[in-house]
């Protein structure tokens, strides 16, 4: 019987001096960075240095075994661009990461797609190429809370709008460029209310007249069916002036306050 022969045992493998750096995952992310991305390899632990293109990338996290680092990618310039882990072993050989250009944004719509003057609603605006974006409602800047990770969504909240109320432009912009959102947002007043009368509750045709309340932009006037003329409201809007229309000596009619929100009763004014 012939005694089988054993090959001789393989000398085991050098290890690498220092990291190696064996993939990038995503290996692709936006050009306004703040992405998080996990570098995986071997002897990546104690990482003091992470470049992204020659650009330092915030180290958030790091597993103990030393096989991932993860970071958060700085803002790059579009294109492909290297990484390189370093620690006290040396730095690792570079390993590949891609700058997307930012795609231009497309805002489909906003919901809700109303809200009180006074401003606060949260909105969500509803899209493609949302991330980092800006909002401005009626040229005012909305707060943004943020977006989802693809882009197709973005939350904020609606500020103040024109104390009358109406229909203004929603704009989103981004690194890629501007959209504008189909409609709209539409601010909504309040109704108008009165405090006590209408002061003189007395008095002749041409005599100026206030009233006192809130909500009172843009109203306008009547005694009885008559439009009072001359109708001014301060910026608070919270008076009324103008002036008293004509009407018959000795009769007393009804004042009523109207917006666009709605009316209110302002008392009564007899003509002398």
């Amino acid at each position: 019987m012939t005694t089988p022969t054993v090959p001789p045992a393989l000398p085991p493998l050098p290890l690498p001096a220092g990291p190696v750096l064996l993939g990038v995952v995503p290996a692709s992310g936006p050009t306004a960075g703040g992405n998080t991305v996990q570098l995986v390899g071997l002897g990546l632990g104690g990482a003091t240095s992470v470049l992204l293109g020659g650009t330092s990338a915030t180290v958030v996290g790091q597993d103990p075994l030393g096989l991932t680092v993860t970071v958060l990618a700085p803002a790059h310039a579009a294109g492909a661009v290297q990484v390189t882990v370093t620690n006290a072993a040396g730095t690792s050989n570079p390993a590949s990461y891609l700058y997307l250009a930012p795609g231009v944004p497309v805002a489909a719509a906003i919901t809700p797609d109303e809200g009180p003057t006074a401003g606060g609603q949260p909105f969500a605006l509803i899209g493609s190429n949302l991330q980092g974006g800006t909002v401005t409602i009626g040229g005012n800047a909305a707060t943004v809370l943020g977006t989802d990770p693809t882009g197709s969504a973005l939350f904020g909240v609606a500020p103040a709008g024109p104390p009358a109320g109406g229909n203004v432009p929603v704009v989103v912009t981004t690194e890629g460029g501007r959209a504008t959102v189909p409609g709209g947002y539409t601010y909504l007043s309040l109704p108008p209310t009165v405090t006590g009368t209408v002061t003189p509750s007395s008095g002749s045709a041409g005599g100026t007249f206030t009233i006192v309340g809130t909500n009172l932009f843009g109203a306008s006037v009547l005694f009885g069916a008559a439009p009072a003329t001359g109708v001014t409201v301060d910026a608070t809007g919270t008076t009324v002036t103008g002036t008293v229309p004509a009407g018959t000596s000795g009769t007393t009619v009804q004042v009523t306050v109207q917006t666009a929100a709605g009316s209110a009763n302002a008392g009564s004014f007899t003509y002398l």
